[in-house]
């Protein structure tokens, strides 16, 4: 017998050579990523053209067009409140961007004593936006520079989801079917109310809301896949959530919570009531999550249907194994960066899009 047999029997020296030549375990993918843009001003949220360009919410209340590395400001976008939280914030494409041209965007208005977040959409012509058509504000208006959430969803029948904060100090506004509030509501593309929404025959509720008892919702998808929509959002100290959002259901906040207040007081002694939805993942301490894909792209194909949630708070991608539909492991990504991630977008070619709070465009690709 040799030194290597006694050592290492057969089977066992392959399966260590086996090891040292496969490529990095499914849980830390191996990424490159590169900076598109830098230096602007509170980047929100993307939106990538059908030529690749790509149009880049900034907060303080400027769009500007990223291409081939170069900045523009798009001329004429509303007027919008940047403070606290508030500011230009979401945007999205139609789902027939193509044909009809029409671009979405959520932003806060107003002053510090009556201001509320509005959605509006338009097109774009050269380096303008124009048409523009304000096609809801929320109601009742608020004097808090904060939770205003602002993210929209389409859905396949050309319906949209916004979701509006509970302006922090009216929580209680949450679970009020006559304040908008803590709420997210469902549209029609031109504004108008769609004939099935949940709570049309309910003569003390608004005919806009889709679902009530929501904090401050940072991400909002459809699950073209799965055909649900999720949401996450943010809890108090404690207590961020991602949801699966089904019409006219309670999503219990200020109700139940796994968070407490800021100064450690607790909110409620419920964390369950009846008639109120429990989370689909619990995040206990918070993670600060601000926004959500479900990846169906090529390029990773170990992220097939699993759920990508940008952080905050924890300055990392918190990547949700999906297990028959319902979540497993989590894994912490693209911590080495040591941004705070506002923004993540899957490309068409299946790479992705990061937005920092320092102001940076990324790009993550093998």
């Amino acid at each position: 017998m040799t030194f290597k047999q006694a050592v290492f029997p057969q089977s066992l020296f392959v399966l260590l050579l086996l090891l040292l030549v496969q490529p990095l375990r499914a849980d830390q993918p191996e990424f490159k990523v590169d900076e598109v843009a830098n230096e602007l001003s509170h980047p929100w949220s993307l939106a990538e053209l059908p030529d690749g360009q790509l149009l880049v919410t900034e907060r303080s209340g400027e769009l500007k067009r990223i291409s081939k590395g170069q900045v523009q400001t798009i001329e004429d976008v509303p007027e919008v409140y940047f403070a606290g939280q508030g500011g230009l914030l979401d945007i999205k494409l139609h789902p027939q961007f193509a044909q009809n041209g029409w671009i979405y965007l959520s932003y806060a208005h107003g002053t510090l004593s009556d201001n509320a977040l509005s959605l509006m959409r338009a097109k774009l012509n050269n380096n303008a936006l124009t048409e523009q058509q304000i096609l809801f504000t929320a109601a009742p208006s608020k004097d808090t520079p904060v939770h205003y959430a602002g993210r929209i969803a389409f859905m396949p029948d050309n319906t949209l989801l916004l979701a509006i904060g509970d302006g922090f100090d009216y929580r209680e506004h949450a679970q009020k079917k006559d304040s908008l509030l803590g709420k997210i509501i469902r549209l029609n593309d031109d504004g108008s109310i769609p004939s099935d929404n949940p709570y049309l025959s309910d003569t003390e509720a608004r005919g806009e809301l889709y679902s009530i008892g929501h904090r401050n919702p940072q991400g909002l998808v459809y699950d073209k896949q799965r055909n649900i929509v999720l949401s996450n959002e943010h809890g108090p100290a404690g207590g961020d959530e991602i949801n699966i959002i089904q019409p006219g259901k309670n999503y219990g906040w200020p109700v139940i919570t796994y968070g407490r207040d800021y100064s450690g007081a607790s909110i409620t002694p419920f964390t369950e009531y009846p008639g109120m939805e429990q989370p689909l993942v619990n995040w206990t301490p918070s993670i600060a999550p601000s926004s959500m894909v479900v990846y169906y792209g090529d390029m990773f194909p170990e992220f097939h249907g699993d759920l990508l949630n940008t952080t905050l708070k924890n300055r990392e991608l918190r990547w949700v194994h999906m297990e028959n539909n319902k979540p497993g492991k989590e894994t912490s990504l693209l911590k080495h960066l040591k941004e705070r991630l506002r923004h993540i977008e899957v490309a068409k070619d299946g790479s992705l899009y990061l937005l920092t709070d320092s102001g940076k465009v990324l790009r993550v690709h093998r």
